[in-house]
């Protein structure tokens, strides 16, 4: 198996530079946390005092739901909070992760990063694609038959699948189960809600903006962070694209550093509020010439749907 090159952070930081970048903070992480979470009851707060708001809503909150995804990543990485028991106990519970099947999988795709073996490669194999075949993708995404097939399509093709006399309850008790989050949030949600009339909140505030705003902001983010990026590409500083983004895409797209990707794969281990920091030490080197870069992601929309489209015969 062919391992991704890597980089030693002593060929490009004296020990001075280094020492404060892969450093945890006891409340940064947590308080990230925090934050999502406070942006998300607001939003659901202004939607249901002002329903005018609820598409705006639904994409403030899926875009933070994406943003606890982003957390959880950096728990996996160890990097959330200094103790380590700390930082799984918050990427498993304050998260929307969970660790243990996530933790082996996420650092297989850096060990191999767009090698023949890293297990996201076949994310970003496929572009450029059409501009037809990325709309089509979108509106998949938004109309939420993305998520019905990550989701539920397995469990539908189980049942469908079920001999005759084959009991039901062991097939939903597993479905059950393996969605505890998801049938417990909407469980005390709706409990706490439907009393003063709000049953609406989760399935409207939760429920659909992870159904279409959550998968459509993933796979902007996936192209950004890999699309058009060479297979078996050897130079460590362009396994991964580091994406400028503004104060909008930052909102709706890009939460939590996420767009400074090229940095995260060179140093897996830093924290995500730290990665702006190696950025401009690295630009202050000229390190940055060297990297896989975009200037925002409308234009890399552009270029990872740049494939002509077919012409009829």
């Amino acid at each position: 198996m062919a391992v991704a090159a890597r980089v030693s952070p002593k060929d490009f930081f004296t020990p001075e530079e280094w020492a404060p970048l892969p450093r945890r903070s006891w409340w940064k992480g947590p308080a990230l946390v925090a934050h999502a979470w406070a942006v998300i009851l607001a939003a659901g707060a202004m939607a249901v005092v002002w329903p005018i708001t609820i598409p705006l809503a639904v994409a403030i909150i899926g875009a933070r739901q994406l943003g606890l995804a982003i957390l959880m990543h950096d728990a996996v990485h160890g990097a959330l909070h200094p103790n380590l028991a700390v930082n799984d106990w918050v990427g498993n519970h304050l998260t929307t992760g969970d660790l243990t099947p996530y933790r082996p999988y996420h650092l297989g795709h850096h060990k191999y990063a767009q090698q023949a073996e890293d297990p996201d490669l076949v994310l970003s194999a496929p572009f450029p694609i059409t501009r037809t075949s990325l709309r089509r993708k979108i509106v998949r995404d938004l109309t939420g038959q993305t998520y019905y097939k990550q989701k539920w399509s397995g469990l539908v093709q189980r049942l469908r699948a079920r001999q005759p006399g084959e009991p039901l309850w062991p097939i939903l008790k597993d479905a059950v189960v393996r969605r505890r989050r998801f049938f417990t949030g909407m469980v005390v949600t709706v409990a706490l809600t439907a009393p003063f009339g709000l049953w609406w909140v989760w399935p409207v505030l939760w429920l659909a903006p992870q159904a279409t705003w959550l998968p459509m902001v993933t796979r902007l983010r996936n192209i950004a962070e890999h699309a058009l990026v060479a297979k078996d590409e050897p130079d460590p500083l362009r396994h991964a694209r580091t994406t400028h983004a503004n104060l909008i895409e930052r909102a709706f797209l890009a939460p939590y550093w996420v767009n400074y990707h090229c940095e995260h794969h060179m140093f897996m281990h830093v924290p995500c509020y730290n990665l702006p920091r190696v950025r401009r030490l690295l630009a202050r080197k000229g390190v940055t010439d060297r990297m896989l870069s975009a200037p925002g992601y409308l234009e890399l929309l552009k270029l990872a749907s740049s494939r002509p489209e077919r012409v009829a015969a």
